[in-house]
């Protein structure tokens, strides 16, 4: 828990510095969104992928899933439930619009991390005696995601014309970034496997993941509050 405890100060200070800007898109890349007309394939699939890379917390969503799978095939349907779900609620909340406030999606988005790691640690069988199943809350949180990736464009007002084809674009460019991501994260997790510090360092390092999702939460709740002002 020491580990824990000396890391936690230096990831709060890095996240609050960036988590503002996880999920938007900004500076030139909002002008261009917001002006942009016609499909634009491309551009808008660079952007997807652009803007899952720099998701923080989706990807320490995705690294706690992956964190104790060994089989390929587990890891092919647990992710891909998790891009199915998240597919399901880009696209629809982009074209219909749920009108929520993205701080609060992603303060869920915070909770999922936190979620996550509390199942790896064995929490709900040592509190509770039963394990959710993971196929499942994969693909429920995976929808929740969905929403943090959909409130961003929605906030864009995007125009209609080329809609559909530049959401699709998107989305595929969302799930290159999150293989790219993904395959990376991968790599570093099985080298860290293979050395005698993950068994030491394991259990550690999802109550590591829990404080950061605690201050994802954190930083999104307090977000909210400030928008909304003095009462």
């Amino acid at each position: 828990m020491s580990i824990v405890r000396r890391a936690a100060p230096a990831i709060a200070c890095m996240l609050c510095a960036t988590q503002a800007a996880a999920h938007g898109v900004g500076g030139s890349d909002a002008a261009f969104v917001a002006e942009a007309r016609g499909p634009l394939p491309f551009a808008f699939a660079y952007l997807g992928a652009k803007h899952m890379v720099s998701g923080v917390d989706h990807l320490l969503f995705l690294f706690g899933v992956i964190f104790y799978l060994r089989r390929t095939r587990d890891i092919v349907l647990y992710v891909s439930l998790f891009s199915l779900g998240h597919s399901i609620t880009l696209l629809a909340g982009a074209l219909i619009g749920f009108g929520l406030d993205p701080h609060l999606v992603d303060a869920v988005i915070g909770l999922s991390v936190i979620y996550k790691a509390f199942d790896n640690i064995g929490g709900f069988e040592a509190t509770t005696g039963w394990r959710p199943d993971p196929r499942w809350t994969i693909f429920g949180f995976g929808l929740i995601h969905g929403l943090g990736l959909a409130t961003s464009l929605e906030a864009l007002r995007l125009h209609r014309d080329g809609l559909v084809w530049n959401l699709l674009s998107f989305n595929i460019g969302v799930e290159i970034g999150q293989m790219l991501a993904l395959s990376l994260l991968l790599i570093l997790l099985l080298i860290w496997r293979r050395s005698r510090w993950f068994a030491r360092g394991a259990t550690a390092f999802n109550w590591l993941l829990m404080t950061v999702g605690t201050i994802l939460t954190g930083v999104q709740i307090a977000a909210y509050a400030l928008s909304k002002g003095p009462a």
